[in-house]
């Protein structure tokens, strides 16, 4: 059996983790507009209506894919380690049960989207002539999930072995489908939302066939996939789930929260509605560049942790932490310099720019806020942490905002008040994920095996 990858247990950490964390931006950042074409297309080519009826799913997306993408991360945190401890036989157990615990994920969300639907979306307030438009695009997006759980499976791995640089491939192509289909669906086949889910699902299903056979023919390497060991380890289905269900909790939690947020803006006029989800699309590029960074954090203090490297293992959560922070903060000036110019890709009417500039103003001085949390929460899982991070994250970005809904926006009534309790949330939510880490780190690395 072949040992190949990268080792992050050696070199100059800055340089290291900035070059691994690359490929992951870049990634990141082609999802996010891949995702943003389907709003695009709808908004220019389907009208206003179509782009509320997408856009107004925009939570309960994330909601799932983010459950499949900390599932992916909790996969990732026991692929580095055992990686970075040179346990290829657990490396290898590890890895060909994840594969079914992440698709199982898939599979249930699948059914359980599709069946409920409806439900949720009128949970969320949405607005009656919005409403059968998203719900079909829901419907035929559900479809999609078993695809999105391999790709997010498939990525941890690479990205635990120190390969970023394939699931960028392989991401690429599924993309450039993606917008392809879009267009021929939406202005060809005027298709609207429909056109654009089904889109999405094809490429997902591109993403993932191509990331499972680049594994598959890795067969020889140690974290290849082999038909032959394609069975589940009691033991460490026992560990994986311990790490992927609170990891991909912690992912959802937000959004959870965040349905209450969406619950909100719903109950100003379809304008505002439009334009919160035109400027919304804003989040999901800024946090997935930022998200590279504490993502490599994490594969670094997953290796290093299994090598018991102490100091790279704090020195990887600082830099990692710098990083994210740098490129939130520039991102979100630069959003609220050239909002409108933004705004612009997905609508032509000036009164739903105008809404989504209230919401770019705001958020574009909070993103970098959220480094601190969300770095904190990224090493504390490379440290095999996931329970009390994710009570954490429930208590300061789950309650509060919950309670800031009904007391703080309930009394002013504004959509500023609504819009500032991101920031509020993350920063008390940082404090403690922040304390947390602290305390596992001098707790874990105190023996006197680390000396």
């Amino acid at each position: 059996m072949a040992k190949s990858g990268a080792d992050l247990t050696k070199g100059n950490l800055a340089k290291q983790i900035f070059l691994f964390s690359l490929p992951l931006m870049l990634s990141n950042v082609l999802q996010v507009l891949f995702n943003m074409s389907d709003i695009a297309v709808v908004g220019r080519f389907a009208g206003s209506v179509a782009l509320g009826a997408v856009g107004s799913t925009t939570i309960l997306v994330a909601l799932f894919t983010g459950v499949l993408i900390g599932m992916g991360c909790g996969a990732n945190v026991l692929v580095a380690r055992y990686f970075g401890a040179r346990q290829y036989k657990d490396l290898e157990e590890t890895i060909h049960t994840a594969l079914f615990v992440c698709l199982a994920a898939g599979t249930l969300i699948l059914a359980g989207g599709i069946l409920f639907t409806r439900p949720l979306l009128l949970l969320l307030n949405t607005k009656e002539e919005l409403l059968e438009g998203a719900v079909l695009y829901l419907r035929i997006y559900f479809c999609g999930m078993p695809a999105l759980a391999v790709y997010n499976f498939g990525n941890a791995v690479f990205s635990a072995i120190g390969d970023t640089k394939k699931p960028l491939c392989f991401l690429s192509a599924a993309g450039i489908l993606n917008v392809a289909l879009n267009l021929f669906f939406v202005i060809v086949c005027h298709l609207d939302v429909a056109g654009v889910a089904l889109a999405s699902i094809l490429s997902q299903y591109l993403s993932a066939g191509l990331i499972l056979a680049a594994l598959l023919r890795s067969k020889k390497e140690v974290y290849g996939l082999k038909l032959s060991a394609l069975r589940i380890s009691r033991h460490k289905l026992g560990s994986l789930l311990t790490l992927c269900i609170p990891a991909g909790f912690q992912y959802a939690i937000f959004q959870i929260a965040n349905l209450f947020i969406q619950a909100g803006v719903n109950t100003f006029d379809a304008t505002m509605v439009e334009g919160n989800s035109a400027a919304a699309n804003a989040d999901g590029l800024v946090y997935d560049v930022m998200a590279a960074f504490y993502t490599a954090g994490s594969s670094f203090i997953g290796q290093n942790l299994g090598a018991r490297q102490k100091g790279r293992i704090l020195k990887s959560y600082l830099i990692s932490l710098a990083y994210s922070f740098g490129f939130g903060a520039a991102l979100g000036l630069s959003l609220v310099a050239f909002g409108r110019q933004f705004l612009a890709i997905f609508t032509s009417e000036a009164a739903v720019a105008e809404a989504g500039m209230y919401r770019l103003t705001i958020m574009g001085f909070s993103y970098a806020v959220s480094a601190f949390m969300d770095a904190a929460i990224a090493a504390s899982r490379g440290l095999g942490k996931s329970l009390i991070p994710t009570v954490i994250v429930i208590l300061g970005s789950c309650v509060f905002r919950v309670i800031w809904v009904y007391t703080v926006f309930a009394y002013f009534g504004t959509i500023t008040s609504l819009y500032l309790l991101y920031v509020f949330s993350w920063s008390i939510t940082a404090l403690a994920e922040t304390a947390y880490f602290i305390h596992s780190y001098r707790k874990m690395t105190s023996g006197a095996e680390w000396a």
